[in-house]
């Protein structure tokens, strides 16, 4: 099997141990060569300095870092501030997202969808940034409608995107026809298939319910089956997700994009298995 470019997801730690934690992580995860790793932002900008502080630190470890932009709850201004000061430390890439509002919080902001945060982006920096945004191929749980949110992700690429990372789903086929109608609507930046590996059942389930990615009902009854045996529902994730991602790489997919939860080992393992 051909090499795949890999990249990966991680969050801002709040504390001491936990920077020290995904110090850890990003050294095992490195040894796999990524092209980037992400880093997100929190709701409302709630982990901007944190954001900042860790893209910092991986770009100084010398590994590109896309910190994640998000534009519900935020001013042009404030915005304008942020990517002046990620270009201010040589960060050259940005995941552009609409992003939620802070529980309580009640001002949408400045700029409503992604779309406009794209064009924001390109009116304030030009080409200084390359820009991933989001793609949903089992549709954004507050999609109007499967055809409006195809629609939606064509203008974030009309706005000036240069690729997608899709949320995470087990069933490959919900991918192949999200990118077969995206590429009738003109759509033909790479859009990059994201993955969760399984590590927990109830943790996956209530993730899952939240951003509207399907478990397959074969894939939830036999983690829950499991009870408490965390082994056995360590080695059917690693079983499942690496079948997945074997089908996609032998599809052609132009990457594969990991949801870490700033933990290493279920990613590496995965990504070692597609390499044997």
């Amino acid at each position: 099997m051909k090499p795949i470019e890999l990249s990966f997801e991680f969050f801002p730690p709040k504390t001491p141990d936990g920077v020290e934690k995904l110090r850890a992580t990003r050294e095992q995860l490195a040894t796999l060569d990524p092209k980037f790793v992400s880093v997100t932002f929190g709701a409302g900008g709630s982990t901007q300095q944190g954001t900042l502080d860790t893209v910092v630190d991986i770009q100084k470890a010398g590994v590109d870092a896309a910190p994640h932009l998000s534009c519900i709850g935020s001013s042009k201004e404030s915005l304008r501030e942020i990517l002046g000061q990620y270009r201010s430390h040589g960060i050259r890439h940005i995941v552009a997202l609409r992003g939620d509002l802070p529980s309580g919080m009640g001002e949408v902001g400045e700029l409503r969808y992604a779309s406009e945060l794209v064009a924001f982006i390109r009116q304030e920096t030009g080409d200084a940034f390359h820009i991933e945004v989001a793609a949903y191929p089992e549709y954004h749980p507050q999609a109007r409608s499967p055809r409006h949110d195809l629609e939606a992700f064509a203008q974030k690429v009309k706005a000036g995107a240069n690729s997608a990372i899709t949320q995470y789903f087990f069933n490959a086929d919900a991918y192949f026809r999200f990118v077969d109608e995206a590429r009738k609507l003109g759509v033909d930046i790479p859009i990059v298939p994201g993955i969760m590996p399984i590590t927990n059942y109830s943790q996956l389930m209530r993730f899952s319910e939240m951003c509207g990615a399907e478990v397959p009902r074969w894939i939830a009854k036999r983690l829950e089956s499991f009870g408490d045996d965390r082994d056995s529902i360590r080695a059917f994730g690693l079983d499942v997700v690496t079948d997945l991602c074997r089908r996609l790489v032998d599809a052609g997919v132009p990457g594969l994009h990991f949801y870490t939860l700033n933990t290493a080992a279920a990613s590496k393992t995965i990504c070692e298995r597609l390499s044997a």
